[in-house]
């Protein structure tokens, strides 16, 4: 009964987004998110966009998974990230000072062509990274209520994100992004207060829970996040395509919102997970099994309508920004709908396939790309804020320190890496390997900056 209910209510959700979606579109809606009249999005559309893109069903999996495991510690550990807002804001900020449309405009003015090409490759990975991650929490969820229908649901949930996404691009982004968000916070509401009102439930025992295998290496998250928060944001191409749409104050006013709107959230949904280590549930498929026997079926069916609305949310945000990618920086394709288009199939396609490859661990995808990012902390903190002239091989020494950095996690358990990298939990290998990039990129960057 419950898998009807949320396959028609789901079902209901995604002909609402197509109802949602522009009817007509222009080549600077489609990669500029502007109306059929030109228009800018208000405050409010662009904060809920920026929200929903960001809550995504990876993002909720794994505040409550490192709320089981570690306790508060782990959700405010994941938590922390979304001071992206704030840090992106300040990088945006000093990108639209300085005269740039955009983190390629700028990084293409002080290093060319190299510059760029170098973070396009962690910018794209990032992407696909999105709909591969997203795509997998649909496939978790169907088959913990129907077995052996996740892949089917994949392919199904892909090709109806990619209709409406392909219609419209950016600009149906924006407006699919408000209409899913409002139904997020409202069957996520609804699950949270049937969560507070469990009997036994303790708001004191939430916020003290060391989680089921203790709370130190969420502290040890925590450390990372607040190593990978300034770099963070400027690697994720959904958040800085919407730091360039509006005017500034609109611009900052909804990155303060989304940052406070979205940190609630998340943290509310890591309660769920926290729950479950409370009353020493049993870990099973990624939580959600776990939850299916915690609570009552139409509280459950919310839990899953909020995990597949934030999805089909994030799909069409990470669609839009590659369709920007491959056109506007890569020039891959023509600048029309049908390059838009073209590009955003593949890579829809490409995610699709990574679903197969059977890597369900949700929060390496957020390590390694976290990682990767780093080369960019340096290079702004020093070059973007500082404004001094920094030599091109030292942006490629602080490039090559993240790559690395992030593959030496990714390969943690291949022969000759293990060597490498201390005896310990990987997460605390993580913050070892964050602290080594870190310094390493800001080494070479301050040994080749001058002032301009």
């Amino acid at each position: 009964m419950q898998a009807t209910v949320l396959i028609l209510v789901f079902a209901a959700i995604v002909v609402a987004s197509l109802i949602a979606a522009p009817r007509r579109v222009t080549v600077e809606g489609f990669f500029g998110g502007r109306s059929v009249q030109g228009q800018a999005p208000g405050l409010w559309m662009l904060t809920l966009s920026q929200v929903t893109t960001w809550i995504f069903a990876r993002s909720l999996m794994n505040a409550a998974i490192l709320g089981y495991y570690y306790g508060i510690a782990g959700t405010l550990a994941y938590a922390a990230y979304y001071g992206s807002f704030l840090t992106g804001g300040v990088i945006i900020g000093h990108l639209r000072a300085q005269g740039a449309g955009s983190v390629q405009d700028w990084l293409g003015r002080r290093f060319g062509a190299t510059g760029n090409t170098c973070y396009n490759i962690v910018i794209a990975l990032r992407l696909l990274s999105e709909v591969f991650a997203n795509l997998l929490v649909v496939g978790l969820i169907f088959n913990a209520v129907i077995a052996g229908s996740g892949t089917t649901a994949i392919i199904i949930v892909a090709l109806l994100g990619l209709a409406y996404s392909a219609w419209g691009g950016l600009s149906a982004a924006l407006r699919t992004d408000v209409v899913q968000m409002l139904l997020f916070l409202a069957a996520f509401a609804m699950a949270f207060v049937a969560l507070i009102a469990t009997p036994g439930f303790s708001l004191t025992a939430i916020l003290t829970a060391p989680g089921v295998a203790g709370s130190y290496n969420g502290w040890i998250l925590l450390a990372v996040a607040a190593l990978q928060v300034f770099s963070y944001p400027a690697h994720d191409p959904v958040m800085m395509d919407r730091g360039f749409i509006a005017d500034p104050q609109t611009t900052r006013r909804s990155f303060f919102h989304a940052f406070w709107i979205s940190t609630l959230c998340i943290i509310a949904f890591g309660f769920f997970g926290i729950q479950a280590g409370l009353i020493e549930a049993a870990y099973d498929n990624e939580l959600i099994g776990t939850w299916s026997t915690m609570f009552p079926p139409w509280v459950f069916v919310l839990l899953m309508l909020s995990l597949l609305v934030s999805a089909l949310s994030t799909l069409d945000s990470a669609l839009a920004s590659s369709a920007r990618l491959a056109v506007e920086e890569l020039g891959l394709v023509a600048r029309n709908l049908m390059g838009g288009r073209i590009a955003m199939v593949v890579v829809m396609v490409l995610g699709t396939l990574l679903t197969l490859w059977g890597n369900a661990t949700l929060f390496d995808a957020v390590a390694v790309s976290g990682t990767a990012s780093m080369f960019l902390a340096p290079v702004l903190v020093v070059g973007l804020v500082m404004q001094r002239q920094v030599a091109l091989w030292a942006y490629l020494v602080a490039y090559a320190a993240a790559l690395l950095g992030a593959f030496a996690y990714f390969a943690r358990s291949w022969p000759g890496i293990v060597e490498l990298l201390p005896e310990a939990h990987k997460y605390e290998q993580l913050l070892v390997i964050c602290v080594v990039v870190l310094a390493t990129g800001f080494a070479a960057v301050l040994a080749g900056a001058r002032k301009g």
